[in-house]
């Protein structure tokens, strides 16, 4: 009987050694008692941590009874420790003293919208960009936000990939990181496939739909992204994460910080690389890429230093498939040469100053440096000598004028300046004023090289067959104030007064020579007010913007037929609101065009389709989006946007070879749709959360029909398609670990075949009857189906 009652106190006692308890509580700001998302919550020397969620809460589980030490901290504020003896009673609340160091919200302030600003925007914030973070482009990231439409080359996300916000394209589209224009100064475009993985250092991202509160770089006709990038953390850390998937598709990132040492310095670096063979055939993406920042951190100053690079090469899949093989090979590629790709690196520079003066001004400094260059290769079959200058190689009496060649097209450029802002904020908060601008040079060098000839006659080997060199200078002056005229009432008004420089000269990609100059100055308005009552802000603005023509416009035009640059008058109007469980945004908005350049089919003197000026269009929409929590559990999100997309008149131009002389037949349209502007966007997203730290989301998106050209032609068309995504997340702390997070995506679940983009030409033939034929042919950027990318983040 001793040793059976010595045996249960000894399996009592283990069984107590081995209880385990749970922890909550909940991070409050001390002076505002307002919940802290996100805050980190660590039990130290038991390896375990917890995050807030939106309600600042935290929960953890699996704990051991007795004395723990628990440490929580969050940007901006003093770091808490407390020693805890668990079982805990009740639920632990924690408040967090506002440390006196100046924050970076500052760096991005001047070109980002706040809740009073009268313009349509939406926040993206960096927990929820890592929810589908798995490798894929920043466009297709944000697929699922108001009025987006994204596609990609290969057809899986990775690589060359693009989207389009209310029907406009990424040359419409501005983007800035910190403030900093991202924009290629000729194209107006932003290649995302130089900056693989650049959403794992993106603390937030703001999309201003409208011309919004675009302040730097090119001009903004449909949307901006304004980008700011990982804010410093001050506890030390190290992320790993890795993931693969579909097509081969594998990822692998490394991300750690000092945290903030000696309460003033920190350091962050990313390391990441992206593969994927792709969707289409060859069409492989080998992506690298790293970001490093340190900085100093004062009571008054910031002063920041960011250095990120991206290096890509990209196996060619720009041609798109013929609409013949929709149904028969969907994967085919036209190219067919082994080392048919893209070969581009971009390194960018940022030394970023932000400091107060005194309690009422605000001072931003942003010098920036980004060197780019790169080149594709491309084979050519019997691609004629005089095309690159060359003259014809007589063999005997064998006279050749033509043989294979494989070429390089270069770009080697430079692009620098700085962008500054002075912000003052009145005693009695009234009045928030900002004045400021920036300075930018682009110099840019474009050449072409013969790198092999099968008949190579008097050629060496990378002779330049073009070379011509482009210098860009944008400067910008502006002042933007908020003033709040009564309780709620705030008028905000922001004049631009934007200057370019624009010259090229050299021989073109087409042997002309294409020397030419071109100034403009732009004054670019915005007004509007807002009022806010009850939880709700009602708004309205006018805007307008002014966009210099591209490089190409430029370049392909016959020189007496100079395109004019292109102006937006933009109205939004709309509210915002966020009442309990329910949030929602609604909003309209009239975009009215004067002279935007299309395609229209017309040629130049050499063969190249050009862009003309439209007089009149527009596009006009209603766009709602919201979010309700049915329950703990249960959470459904959406937007739908409706919209008209208009051209009043313009004419396309149709090549006619049913005739001895080459001719142009021209044939007027009117009221007909802008391309790529499908009238219906909308998304769903319905999330489940049955256990704590799992979470299933189902994600639908469905897209209208678009014309591939502005004639409205149904045999000239995208059909509309409906996908549907499914994403799993968990995430556990086990020891040692802060967190463990596993992710699954299942895009395209149900197989759905569809083609975001794609490109049309027609052309007339000689007729059996008629005496001649019109024949169309339309090329499509397929996109893959049911495909996966699982991931793992391990965080310590």
């Amino acid at each position: 009987m001793k040793n059976l009652i010595l045996c249960l106190v000894f399996c009592l006692a283990s069984f107590a050694a081995l209880a385990q308890e749970s922890l909550s509580g909940k991070v409050l700001d001390a002076e505002s008692n307002q919940p802290l998302v996100g805050a980190s919550v660590w039990f130290q020397k038991i390896g375990k941590g917890a995050v807030t969620d939106e309600k600042g809460v935290f929960t953890l589980g699996k704990l051991p009874t007795g004395e723990i030490q628990i440490k929580v901290s969050y940007l901006g504020f003093e770091e808490f420790e407390r020693t805890v003896i668990l079982p805990f009673s009740g639920e632990l609340l924690v408040s967090l003293q506002a440390r006196d160091l100046l924050t970076e919200e500052f760096v991005v302030s001047a070109t980002r919208a706040s809740e009073s600003t009268p313009t349509t925007f939406q926040t993206i914030s960096k927990e929820e960009i890592a929810k589908r973070n798995l490798g894929q482009d920043i466009p297709i990231l944000l697929n699922f936000t108001p009025s987006v439409v994204t596609h990609s080359d290969a057809g899986a996300g990775v690589g060359y990939t693009g989207l389009r916000i209310r029907g406009t394209d990424q040359t419409r589209i501005n983007a800035t990181v910190n403030g900093i224009p991202l924009n290629d100064a000729e194209s107006h475009g932003v290649f995302w496939v130089n900056m693989p993985d650049f959403a794992s250092s993106v603390e937030n991202v703001q999309i201003q739909r409208g011309v919004g509160t675009s302040t730097n770089g090119a001009a903004t006709f449909g949307a901006s992204l304004n980008f700011q990038t990982d804010t410093r953390r001050d506890e030390a850390y190290a992320e790993v994460q890795s993931g693969f998937g579909s097509f081969n598709t594998l990822r692998n990132t490394v991300k750690a910080g000092t945290g903030l040492l000696n309460n003033r310095f920190a350091v962050d670096a990313r390391l990441s690389k992206i593969t994927s063979d792709g969707y289409v055939d060859q069409a492989f993406s080998d992506l690298k890429s790293f970001f490093v920042s340190g900085g100093y951190y004062g009571e008054n100053a910031v002063i920041k230093l960011n250095i990120f690079s991206g290096a890509e090469q990209t196996y060619q899949s720009w041609w798109g498939l013929p609409e013949s093989k929709l149904e028969t090979d969907r994967t085919d590629n036209y190219y067919t040469y082994e080392n048919e790709t893209d070969n581009y690196q971009q390194d960018h520079y940022q030394l970023i100053y932000t400091g107060k003066i005194g309690s009422n001004w605000k001072t931003n400094l942003a010098l920036h440096y980004t060197y780019g260059r790169g080149y594709y290769e491309q084979y050519r079959e019997d691609d004629d000598f005089e095309s690159y200058g060359l003259p014809d190689v007589v063999i005997g009496e064998e006279t050749i004028s033509s043989t294979d060649i494989i070429r390089r097209r270069w770009l080697d450029n430079d692009f620098f300046g700085f962008v500054g802002s002075v912000n003052y904020i009145s005693d009695n908060g009234k009045l928030d004023l900002i004045l400021g601008g920036g300075a930018n040079r682009y110099d840019g060098d474009h050449f072409g090289e013969i790198i092999w000839a099968r008949v190579a006659g008097a050629t060496n080997i990378r002779d330049r067959y073009y070379d011509n060199n482009a210098v860009k200078d944008d400067r910008n002056i502006y002042a933007k104030a908020t003033y709040e005229l009564s309780s709620g009432l705030n008028l905000f008004g922001d004049l631009q007064v934007r200057g370019i420089d624009y010259s090229f000269f050299g021989v073109n990609d087409d042997r002309r020579i294409v020397d030419g100059q071109e100034s403009y100055t732009f004054f670019n308005p915005k007004f509007g007010f807002s009022y806010e009552k009850n939880g709700k802000t009602w708004y309205a603005s006018y805007a307008i913007a002014n966009r210099e023509p591209t490089r190409s416009d430029f370049t392909d035009n016959p020189i007496t037929e100079v395109p004019r640059p292109e102006r937006l008058n933009n109205i939004e109007a709309g509210v915002r609101a966020k009442t309990g469980r329910f949030s929602y945004n609604a909003n309209f908005y009239y975009m009215d065009y004067k002279d935007q350049l299309i395609l229209t089919g017309q040629i130049n003197d050499v063969g190249a389709y050009i862009r003309e000026n439209v007089a009149n269009s527009y596009r006009a929409g209603i766009e709602l989006d919201g979010a309700f929590q049915l329950s703990k559990a249960w959470v459904l999100g959406g937007n739908i946007a409706f919209s008209q997309n208009k051209i009043a008149e313009f004419t396309e131009y149709i090549d006619d070879y049913s005739v001895a002389d080459f001719v142009q037949e021209a044939i007027t349209y009117t009221d007909t749709d802008i391309a790529f502007s499908p009238n219906t966007v909308a998304s769903a997203i319905i999330e489940f959360k049955p256990v704590e730290n799992l979470s299933i989301n189902w994600m639908s998106k469905y897209v209208g029909q678009q014309f591939l050209d502005n004639t409205s032609n149904d045999a000239r068309s995208l059909d509309a398609f409906f996908t549907n995504d499914l994403r799993i997340s968990y995430k556990a702390q086990p020891r040692f670990f802060k967190s463990l997070e596993l992710n699954l995506m299942i895009n395209n679940i149900f197989n759905e075949l569809y083609e975001p983009n794609g490109y049309t030409f027609s052309y007339f033939v000689p007729g059996e009857t008629s005496g001649r034929e019109l024949i169309t042919e339309n090329f499509y950027y397929p996109q893959a189906g049911t495909n996966f990318l699982m991931g793992v983040v391990m965080k310590f």
